[in-house]
């Protein structure tokens, strides 16, 4: 990879540094230092995206094609940390990176064949203005980078959000998302592979009640990609 005299010069004088452990980033590396890049975590889902544990959390409740996450998410860790980041410490590009890296390791598996729309996981308006951004869109803006695969943005949206998810019981989850969403173009939809794309899936309550509303639309087939997945 060459790397201009610019970058060399910018890193001389704004390092920059690791988002997972904050050690200085080498010329060429991005967003992860080498050695955090190494130890993520690895689902390895892409290589089989239709028969593993993110795909089997769908299996008997909607028709997901196929499914991948990038990594194994746990509170706390290196991993989890960059995702904070990203919602709540207003570091939208991360979102972006992360999606660009997803991207590239599982379009080396196919993973991407026939699939002609990115649809993100829609915030509630008042989240996003809270936050000025929805870090799904950032993801996806990271992917459609790689594949150039569009993102359509305006086929779903979130009609309600009661509190975060990220301390709810399974059950409180399945509430907190139920009647969430609301199809309000079918049209960009219809007879199109979509693939839905959110940051972490834990019990899958939020991809499926936004899978239920696409369904409606009558794609070809429903795919979903996420970033980090919660092991059970």
């Amino acid at each position: 990879m060459t790397v201009s005299i610019w970058s060399r010069l910018t890193d001389l004088i704004a390092p920059r540094a690791c988002a997972a452990c904050e050690r200085r980033l080498a010329i060429g590396e991005e967003l992860l230092c080498a050695r955090c890049n190494l130890h993520l975590p690895r689902t390895h889902f892409a290589s089989s995206p239709t028969d593993n544990p993110l795909a089997r959390r769908f299996w008997g409740l909607m028709p997901v094609e196929r499914a991948a996450a990038l990594f194994y998410y746990e509170p706390n860790s290196a991993a989890s940390l960059v995702i904070k980041s990203m919602k709540y410490h207003y570091h939208p590009e991360y979102g972006e990176m992360l999606g660009k890296l997803a991207a590239k390791e599982f379009f080396l598996h196919g993973f991407f064949e026939g699939i002609d729309a990115i649809v993100p996981i829609p915030l509630a308006r008042q989240r996003q203005h809270q936050r000025g951004y929805n870090q799904s869109y950032e993801i996806a803006k990271g992917i459609h980078k790689v594949t150039g695969i569009p993102i359509v943005d305006n086929a779903v949206r979130r009609t309600s959000f009661n509190k975060s998810q990220a301390r709810s019981t399974h059950l409180e989850r399945e509430a907190n998302v139920e009647n969430a969403f609301e199809l309000i173009s079918a049209d960009v939809i219809r007879n199109r592979n979509i693939l839905l794309v959110d940051d972490i899936v834990t019990t899958g309550a939020t991809m499926r009640t936004c899978l239920q509303q696409l369904q409606k639309a009558q794609p070809k087939n429903l795919s979903i990609l996420c970033l980090g997945y919660t092991k059970e």
